[in-house]
């Protein structure tokens, strides 16, 4: 009887500023590491972004936090074009582009409704092009389906973690309810903890 759990493979290309395991996107530099687990189609992710968002600007700021983004495919079931994992990959060429947390902003603030066609590629460029990524690489990138297997790789990990739900989000490991209060208790008691 095996317990080992399933190798995931990993996939060809990681975005730009990939944590070390690869399986999410790295913003600001902090001892604390925060680890949000969204997906761009879920309602109450952009609920959590415009609620916990600002909170979570100031700590990457004041270099309390590292913030890891983990943008799955969890909900690809949920739009007619697998629109989470095409979301999910065109936030890693906007990662690659530099511009990573304002597409996030952006991709949110348009987001589509569930069971219905998500935001076509073109669309997902357009968006690209309105947070300054401009240059053709950005659009190749996104129509090429360049970080797809990246999004499976992402959304395999959260699994395999126990992520059974979008929005997730852990301090230092610790899965803690979704909300700034909430996050914001625990980044303290793990500066406090670490001497800061």
């Amino acid at each position: 009887m095996s317990t080992q759990t399933p190798r995931i493979s990993s996939p060809s290309r990681v975005p730009a500023h990939a944590s070390p395991s690869g399986d999410g996107i790295v913003v600001g530099t902090g001892p604390v590491q925060v680890d949000a687990f969204i997906d761009f189609l879920c309602p109450f992710c952009k609920q959590f972004e415009e609620r916990s968002g600002p909170v979570l600007d100031e700590l990457v700021a004041d270099e309390a936090i590292s913030l890891v983004y983990h943008p799955m495919g969890f909900l690809d079931g949920l739009s007619t074009n697998r629109y989470s994992s095409r979301a999910s990959a065109a936030s890693g060429c906007a990662s690659d582009g530099g511009r990573f947390m304002e597409y996030l902003y952006t991709l949110f603030a348009n987001q589509p409704p569930e069971g219905g066609p998500g935001l076509s590629d073109d669309e997902l460029v357009e968006l690209g092009r309105a947070v300054g990524l401009a240059d053709g690489s950005f659009a190749a990138c996104v129509r090429e389906g360049v970080y797809l297997d990246w999004t499976s790789y992402v959304t395999a990990m959260a699994d395999q973690r126990g992520v059974g739900g979008t929005p997730t989000v852990a301090v230092q490991g610790v899965a803690v309810p979704a909300n700034p209060r909430t996050i914001l208790v625990a980044v303290r008691a793990a500066l406090s903890g670490a001497g800061g």
